[in-house]
């Protein structure tokens, strides 16, 4: 059959499974070819593996200098009768192929990963094929539900402020216009349930779970991502649900780093830079600054994609010849250095004041905001034929 990308507001409905493919090997080429990951890890898992950081994490590791075995939880779905699949089936897919071609291990696991029978499968695959510990643990779960885990009952996320509502921009991918949209004030309960969705409990509960088990090496470090931001963004992240529940993680990650020291272990966050995701693309009234962002950066010659953003920070600050990793005064580590340089703001500042939605194309990297979303789902590589047919029947013999 022949694949096509298909969008429905900012969400895609279709996948390439050879542009996700190539998608795979393009970062693999990326990290094998910049600057080494030196006393890196060797035995990785990734939580939430199948795209964006975390994809981009278990390249670094593999490909970027250390070798690293790893393992993969992230919740996709498989081509079928229904559907192609999801991008992250076949990034799961290829990335364990060119894998085991180096000789490495790439276990995935592919299912829920706040359930307890999940849990319970990777704990006894590192036990017993694993070598029996991992020393390092990477927590990247995007999502915008999970469950509570004595009730069963779903937290759902939202993304609003606290105090007063905002109006702002938004794009629609689909149409390829910028619209207007109001962001109305979170509830106690759904702030609440932000913090509890996309906060750092269940980074915690993995952690605690890990350590009972005693799959945590000496040593073994952790982390999770985040983003602040410069000020300009703050009435929609920092000071809104996102930002609560990323103070959460930020507190989170201090409490581990506390619980681990035990076995001389550390946590961290990571601060990244903004980026077209599955996730980020939902933000409402971002869509100006990361337009203006990403022309200002390409301009400067410092933009970064999630590959570059992985590699940087496991190379140059989770690890390296030195054993110091580098953070600021609330232990975090920012890989968002070049996005809030002040010239880089003062520059983005200027264009976000010209735009509007008859010269956002213009004014902003609109083409380059959309082709890394086609890209996330397989679509919009030059050496990929779009028009050949996918042998589906190949596609439903593979597996992760």
């Amino acid at each position: 059959m022949i694949i096509k990308p298909i969008i429905q507001g900012v969400v895609a409905r279709s996948a390439h499974p050879l542009g996700c493919q190539q998608a795979v090997l393009n970062q693999i080429d990326y990290v094998k070819n910049a600057p080494q990951i030196a006393n890196g890890p060797k035995k990785v898992l990734v939580l939430g593996a199948s795209s964006g950081f975390g994809l981009a994490s278990r390249i670094s590791m593999a490909f970027g200098g250390s070798q690293a075995d790893t393992v993969g939880v992230s919740f996709e779905r498989g081509p079928s009768d229904k559907g192609v699949g999801t991008a992250g089936w076949y990034n799961n897919v290829f990335f364990r192929e060119e894998a085991e071609k180096q000789g490495l291990i790439a276990k995935n696991f592919v299912g829920d990963a706040f359930s307890q029978d999940m849990r319970d499968q990777v704990v006894s695959y590192i036990q017993n094929e694993f070598g029996g510990s991992v020393d390092l643990v990477v927590y990247s779960l995007a999502t915008g539900v999970r469950p509570n885990p004595e009730t069963g009952e779903l937290w759902r996320s939202s993304i609003k402020t606290i105090g007063e509502p905002v109006s702002g921009p938004t794009i629609n991918i689909e149409q390829d216009t910028l619209e207007s949209m109001d962001v109305g004030t979170a509830s106690a309960d759904e702030l609440e349930a932000t913090v509890k969705v996309m906060g750092g409990e269940d980074w915690a509960s993995w952690i605690s779970m890990l350590n009972d088990a005693g799959v945590l090496d000496k040593g073994c470090r952790t982390v999770a991502y985040s983003y602040v931001g410069p000020e300009v963004t703050y009435p929609i992240y920092h000071h809104g649900t996102l930002g609560r529940a990323k103070a959460h993680l930020h507190n989170t990650a201090d409490l581990l780093n506390e619980q681990l020291a035990d076995i001389d272990g550390a946590a961290y966050v990571s601060v990244c830079k903004a980026l077209v995701t599955k996730a980020s693309v939902f933000i409402p009234a971002f869509s100006p600054y990361i337009l203006s962002l990403f022309k200002v950066m390409k301009e400067k010659g410092t933009h970064e994609g999630c590959i570059e953003q992985m590699q940087r920070l496991f190379g140059e600050r989770l690890y390296g010849k030195s054993n110091h990793v580098p953070v600021d005064d609330a232990r975090l580590i920012r890989v968002d250095d070049w996005e809030l340089e002040p010239d880089t703001q003062d520059a983005v500042k200027v264009l976000m004041a010209q735009m509007t939605a008859d010269n956002f194309h213009q004014i902003g990297d609109y083409a380059g905001y959309k082709l890394d979303f086609l890209q996330l789902n397989g679509f919009g590589y030059d050496n990929v034929n779009y028009d050949a047919p996918v042998d589906m029947e190949k596609m439903l013999a593979l597996h992760p």
